[in-house]
């Protein structure tokens, strides 16, 4: 079965995708951050995200309170910890140290959209693509992770980047929103790729699973020129650029 997905379709004003949204520590783009925020069915921040969110609101914090903060609470702000505390938002102390505060985040943010009974398409995130390798790695560890913690699809979003773990079988994404920027890449990432078959693409891949030669520290980079459809037996890193506002 073939699974159809425009990652960029959150980002448009009018885009009929229907999302959660959480911020992670790490600076993220203020023109994304309003849009995303307006159309989140719920907002939640993994620890140090709340001083992201704090800050990039100063002035208006009011009118911007996320429905719960988690994390074991070691980058948080006193400061702004004590505030959105004031405000009534929950605070869940997680301190299990076996998992980032991103995976604790969206393990929470799981069993929210269930006792709430939302309905959703995909989960958002921002930040967690920036500053130091080892974050960035535990993001994309993460999106590994979100296959055993929750149906929908996680797309990570920091300034003209976005990531998002194809799963084995057939994809169809549609790249026509008008935010994509010019590249994109298929990075397999923790085992090698059996097979991969890609069109629309300026650069197509055509491996037959019997040709195991696209490895987990190899990295294709190419074009998308219109909608892409991918097959694959394999989990594999697809990222793409998008414009700024």
């Amino acid at each position: 079965m073939e699974r159809v997905f425009t990652p960029l379709d959150c980002l448009l004003p009018a885009g009929n995708l229907k999302f959660c949204l959480l911020i992670l520590n790490q600076p993220f783009d203020r023109g994304h951050f309003h849009c995303l925020w307006s159309k989140a069915a719920l907002r939640a921040c993994a620890d140090g995200g709340a001083n992201r969110l704090y800050h990039i609101t100063e002035g208006s914090q009011d009118s911007f309170l996320p429905d719960y903060i988690s994390g074991d609470f070691d980058s948080i702000q006193p400061e702004v910890k004590a505030y959105y505390k004031a405000k009534g938002c929950e605070l869940i102390e997680t301190m299990d140290q076996d998992f980032t505060d991103f995976t604790k985040c969206l393990q929470i943010l799981q069993k929210k959209i269930e006792e709430k009974g939302l309905q959703i398409d995909l989960i958002v995130t921002l930040g967690g693509l920036g500053g130091r390798f080892d974050q960035t790695m535990a993001s994309v560890e993460t999106l590994f992770h979100a296959t055993n913690i929750t149906p929908f699809p996680v797309i990570v979003i920091q300034e003209s980047s976005l990531i998002y773990l194809l799963q084995p079988g057939k994809h169809k994404l549609q790249v026509n929103t008008g935010l994509e920027g010019s590249w994109c890449g298929l990075i397999p990432i923790g085992s090698s790729c059996d097979s991969v078959t890609t069109t629309g693409l300026r650069w197509n891949l055509d491996i037959p699973k019997k040709d195991v030669n696209l490895r987990g520290n190899g990295a294709v980079v190419s074009r998308a020129d219109r909608n892409v459809s991918e097959v694959t037996f394999s989990k594999i890193c697809f990222s793409h650029e998008l414009t700024r506002y």
